[in-house]
């Protein structure tokens, strides 16, 4: 069986103060088949090599932005990476069609509960819908669009439900690299936490 290969774009300015994201990150590191690709690490300086990000873009199937939601979107490096790599004639417009038929999906964490990511909440708008911006990017290079994972709440999270969400999204990567879930499957989720059994429901 043909493994697809998953691309895990990590963007974290201050990784070393981040307990949920080490957790995350070292639960995915090693797997077979994906490549786990630290932004922060190798463009310290922001100078990005576009040729390269988009040789790893083609000999990867599934790309995964990783990041702690900043202000309502993702740290200035990954928008500089999105700015640059992703240029017209490319990966979009008439003739961008290099990542066609590629899927992607965006790993969160934040601190705010769930609760607060709803209308009437503190936050006033879903998850989802702060990421639609994130969401048309991906539609206009032609790729497909899926739902987020993500870990709310993470100022109040415990050791135990760190390394839950760290196992969910381990079994998540393992289900798409081995092609356990139908297109229809991921698509009907709000998250894709929900297609993991989990004994921790945060809502706190």
């Amino acid at each position: 069986m043909t493994m697809a290969k998953v691309l895990v774009l990590f963007a974290h300015p201050m990784l070393e103060k981040s307990v949920t994201q080490i957790e995350l990150i070292k639960s995915i590191k090693d797997l077979p088949a994906v490549t786990f690709h630290d932004l922060y690490q190798l463009y310290p300086d922001y100078d990005i090599d576009v040729d390269r990000e988009q040789r790893l873009l083609i000999n990867h199937d599934i790309i995964v932005w990783q990041f702690p939601f900043y202000w309502y979107s993702c740290p200035p490096l990954l928008k500089q990476w999105i700015d640059l790599v992703l240029e017209h004639g490319w990966a979009y417009g008439k003739d961008g069609n290099n990542l066609k038929d590629k899927w992607l999906f965006n790993a969160i964490t934040t601190g705010g509960p769930q609760f607060g990511y709803q209308e009437g909440g503190f936050n006033k708008y879903s998850l989802n819908q702060f990421l639609a911006p994130f969401e048309q990017t991906v539609t206009l290079c032609k790729m497909t669009y899926l739902p987020p994972f993500v870990m709310h709440g993470t100022h109040r999270a415990n050791d135990q439900e760190r390394k839950v969400y760290a196992d969910n999204y381990k079994q998540i990567l393992i289900g798409l690299t081995q092609g356990k879930f139908t297109l229809d499957q991921l698509k009907k989720v709000s998250y894709l936490n929900e297609l993991i059994p989990s004994t921790v429901i945060s809502n706190n």
